[in-house]
């Protein structure tokens, strides 16, 4: 039980009772904690505590780490990854093929979402065409305006009232948003 290998072994099979196996995920380095997380056999309780536990280091590491965590980790962690402050590790994060819907509307929504993760979300290839992460995006207060403009085109004029309500962006860009959706609508009938 003093070697490393073993005491992974141990947490990652199947048939290790809780009480041995989670206590044994604190001891383990910040891979070995990705590699718990990432298991297929692991059981679930266990994965969402090496998640627990990796997600608690993450301000200790070395941005190196960071980076290839958001690059390999569950969407858990790459999630987290979002709103870190070094612009590579957010993209890389981002390109995650665990990374969920969730997750990044929860990183766009959080206060300390800075602009640079708004406007990387609200561009990105895969992540800027998912209805509810646009729906995320109109809520924030970085959004540009073009981007609110393209994103609020697809809503319904009371859908797009009910979002602008509980909405951080600018009084300006609101207001805006609302006139467009206006104009819009008195076109076709003046014809």
């Amino acid at each position: 039980m003093k070697l490393p290998k073993v005491k992974l072994a141990l947490a990652c099979h199947s048939h290790a009772p809780r009480h041995v196996s989670v206590p044994l995920i604190r001891q383990f380095y910040t891979f070995d904690l990705m590699r718990v997380a990432l298991s297929p056999v692991v059981p679930a309780d266990v994965k969402f505590s090496a998640d627990e536990v990796l997600l608690g280091r993450l301000k200790t590491i070395t941005s190196g780490e960071r980076l290839t965590l958001a690059r390999r980790a569950s969407g858990r962690v790459a999630g987290a990854l979002l709103i870190d402050a070094d612009e590579r590790i957010m993209r890389a994060a981002l390109e995650n093929a665990r990374l969920t819907e969730v997750f990044v509307i929860q990183a766009v929504l959080k206060p300390d979402a800075g602009a640079a993760l708004v406007q990387t979300v609200s561009q990105h290839v895969k992540w800027s065409y998912r209805r509810d992460v646009q729906l995320a995006l109109l809520r924030t207060e970085h959004l540009s305006l073009a981007r609110a403009l393209a994103f609020s085109h697809e809503l319904s004029p009371a859908q797009l009232a009910e979002i602008l309500r509980t909405s951080h962006l600018p009084a300006q860009i609101k207001t805006q948003l609302l006139t467009q959706r206006e104009d819009t609508k008195a076109a076709p009938t003046a014809e």
